[in-house]
């Protein structure tokens, strides 16, 4: 459970030992989402009247592409956050880092943060491994299953240079 009554945050700080899982309705399509639950740990307390701090760690794995040869990847994935809540109106709510609470709400849900934790902290790709050959650019054949008779492309941008190699 990741959602906290804000009447008792007011009193005493929540210890958070939990998980998010993957197919929790937080993430949206296109997400890279994690592989399996997403583990939360931290603490969530009241930072004076209408303002609440979380600091606490996210760590999963997610999978992605392979850059290389687009099989499947997987990436490790652990960030460690600082996340202010704050009433509208409060002079920091301008900060991207502080998030509106809605007033008339009497619970603080940590999900909509967490989830925008994970995307800043997720990889933008990863590799299978890291003797990865990918993909002949030819004719598009996976060089680590197989090789291929195709010439290597050259780059005629860089013919000059070549030349300038070869002088005597």
């Amino acid at each position: 459970m990741l959602s906290f009554d804000i009447r008792s945050l007011e009193a005493r700080a929540a210890v958070v030992d939990e998980e998010l899982s993957a197919d929790d309705p937080v993430w949206a399509e296109g997400d890279p989402k994690p592989v399996g639950a997403l583990r939360v740990t931290g603490r969530l307390s009241a930072a004076g009247p209408g303002r609440f701090y979380w600091h606490g760690r996210i760590e999963g794995e997610v999978a992605l592409p392979c850059r290389r040869c687009l099989a499947d990847a997987q990436a490790h994935v652990t960030d460690e956050s600082h996340i202010i809540f704050a009433d509208p109106g409060d002079e920091d709510t301008d900060d991207p880092d502080v998030y509106q609470l809605d007033p008339r709400d009497l619970e603080l849900d940590l999900r909509p943060a967490l989830r925008e934790q994970w995307l800043l902290a997720a990889p933008g790709f990863a590799v299978c491994r890291e003797d990865c050959k990918g993909l002949c650019p030819r004719c598009g054949i996976d060089l680590n299953a197989e090789s291929c008779d195709c010439t290597p492309v050259a780059d005629a941008r860089w013919d000059a240079l070549r030349k300038v190699d070869r002088a005597p």
